[in-house]
């Protein structure tokens, strides 16, 4: 089950490319994390499609975007490099899903995550959540909801 509102969001420390690591802490302003089962299937492409197009809205908020997946540093780097993703996607692969587990959207039957979305406040709380179904698109509209609502 998904971490719930106000609960403190569990740190993290992970690749960002190859040989840098990104961690929940160093960011001071709202996040957003954007948890997707993989980078090259369809529904995951429109969904960090949507995002990137809408991450000038969600700066202009203070908010920074943060994709998360199992897929390795390697695989994101081909993955946005294509696709012109315009925000760090992270590697939760080493030991795999360790971060989508913390927080409660790891699928075990298939060794991914569930598509799911947290805004993390300024206090490192949960702000707001959702999980969709794997098939569907979320978009970004909620999550810029929960940070404009931060502001």
């Amino acid at each position: 089950m998904a971490l719930e509102t106000g609960v403190v969001a569990p740190e993290f420390g992970l690749l960002a490319t190859p040989d840098q690591k990104v961690a929940l802490s160093e960011f001071d302003g709202p996040v957003v994390l954007i948890f997707y089962p993989a980078d090259w299937s369809p529904v995951c492409s429109d969904e960090l499609s949507v995002f990137s197009a809408a991450s000038r809205l969600f700066h202009a908020r203070g908010a920074q975007l943060l994709g998360i997946s199992v897929d390795g540093p390697w695989c994101h780097e081909v993955f946005k490099e294509q696709r012109k993703v315009a925000f760090p996607l992270l590697a939760d692969c080493n030991p795999k899903g360790e971060v989508a587990k913390a927080y409660g959207v790891y699928r075990e039957d298939d060794g991914t995550s569930e598509r799911a979305l947290f805004v993390i406040d300024r206090d490192g709380k949960v702000a707001w959540s959702e999980v969709s179904p794997v098939g569907v698109n979320p978009g970004a509209d909620g999550a810029l909801r929960a940070v404009e609502a931060l502001s």
